[in-house]
């Protein structure tokens, strides 16, 4: 079999621009699933029973549903349930904002709960309140037991990024795809694409890796 990479060579500039938009689709998902996701374990942990009862079935739900199931809902369903019609990109955002965070809610609560209760009660003995607890405790050392579950996430995040193509998101698979339909070499662009993203999640989670062994030390209690 022969391998023409010349479609590759021409078209070079138009798949970089897709990977400009999975860039800025990761970035933002990663950045808005972990406020969310904070906001949902936070307040699952120390909210009202009822409120509780909502995150955990929001959680659970988000974790029982394929992700390409919710954001075809997202982009198909709103305009017709509520009138809200988002353009592709803000409806992929949305979506995996929506999946992502419930997954980075449970890291972040299980994160909480692994600090020892022998802190908290000294802490609460001094007179800290509940939100100085939070902040200067019980989130300084679950945040770095957290970096290893977190570098998944991101690994996870700009992979998921891949099924905005479904609803015709100009990311990288969209482009790559593209090129596929009008030079019919799908082994040589798709083989690349996979070498794109090998070549940008590889240094990310071994970053990761080596911070998190560096500070370890700081998460244990």
């Amino acid at each position: 079999m022969d391998f023409d990479f010349s479609p590759l060579r021409d078209n070079w500039q138009y798949l970089l621009g897709g990977l400009g938009y999975t860039l800025a689709l990761s970035i933002a998902t990663v950045v808005g699933s972990f406020i969310l996701g904070l906001a949902i374990a936070l307040a699952r942990l120390y909210g009202p029973g009822w409120l509780r009862k909502l995150l955990i079935f929001y959680i659970d739900s988000m974790r029982a549903i394929p992700v390409l199931v919710v954001l075809v809902w997202t982009y198909f369903a709103l305009p017709l349930l509520f009138g809200i019609s988002l353009p592709p990109f803000w409806a992929a955002l949305v979506a995996l904002i929506a999946h992502i965070s419930a997954y980075v809610a449970e890291i972040i609560r299980a994160g909480i709960e692994s600090i020892r209760l022998g802190q908290i009660r000294a802490a609460l003995a001094l007179g800290m309140s509940r939100a100085q607890l939070t902040r200067k405790i019980v989130l300084p050392q679950a945040l770095v037991r957290m970096m290893p579950a977190f570098g998944s996430i991101i690994s996870i995040t700009i992979k998921d990024t891949a099924i905005a193509v479904v609803i015709a998101v100009p990311e990288l698979m969209k482009r790559a795809e593209t090129l596929v339909g009008q030079t019919y070499r799908p082994i040589e662009i798709f083989t690349v694409v996979a070498l794109i993203y090998f070549a940008l999640l590889f240094p990310i989670t071994r970053l990761i890796d080596r911070l998190y062994q560096r500070i370890a030390h700081l998460g244990r209690s």
